[in-house]
């Protein structure tokens, strides 16, 4: 099954802010949702992708490596910043990391409080902070909390299909 790449991905705004609860759940459960995918596996299973990219650690570890963007663009939005922080579309951070030579305990331990203080920001949130923009420098368009919270949960479930796919090969 074809996926399409994420770069190629449109985000249209979310008009009803009563869906972020079931946005947050899906973020804070992206942690027990890798444990669960790689619980079975030894810890030096550890497959390349076919194009060559990230191994399956690397793809774990590069969420938690850019975990501080999305809390740094989290807080823009909140103080109204006109433009939020541009990332690193190279991903330096996760290709220079020893992701490889940890064990997924290891990694998934990094990421989760991380997640976790992500995750606590958004419950904190009061109403007036949900209507509260800031503009996507890649995608040219302001999100709000809301936008911010869905693009990471599909950021997740991005990194987690492909976990999926390399552990089925």
């Amino acid at each position: 099954m074809r996926r399409t790449n994420w770069f190629e991905r449109g985000f249209p705004p979310i008009t009803d802010n009563g869906l972020l609860p079931g946005i947050i759940e899906r973020l804070e459960g992206t942690p027990a949702r890798l444990a669960e995918k790689v619980k079975h596996f030894t810890q030096d299973f550890n497959p390349q992708s076919a194009d060559g990219k990230w191994s399956l650690k690397k793809e774990i570890g590069h969420l938690a490596d850019i975990e501080s963007l999305w809390f740094e663009r989290l807080q823009q939005i909140i103080a109204a910043d006109q433009d939020m922080k541009v990332a690193d579309l190279t991903n330096r951070k996760t290709h220079e990391a020893p992701h490889d030579s940890k064990n997924f305990e290891e990694l998934i331990a990094e990421f989760r409080p991380l997640r976790a203080k992500f995750v606590a920001a958004l419950r904190a949130l009061g109403e007036e902070d949900l209507e509260k923009t800031s503009l996507h420098p890649r995608l040219k368009t302001p999100m709000k909390v809301i936008d911010l919270a869905f693009f990471v949960a599909e950021h997740d479930d991005h990194h987690l299909a492909q976990v999926s796919a390399l552990v089925m090969h």
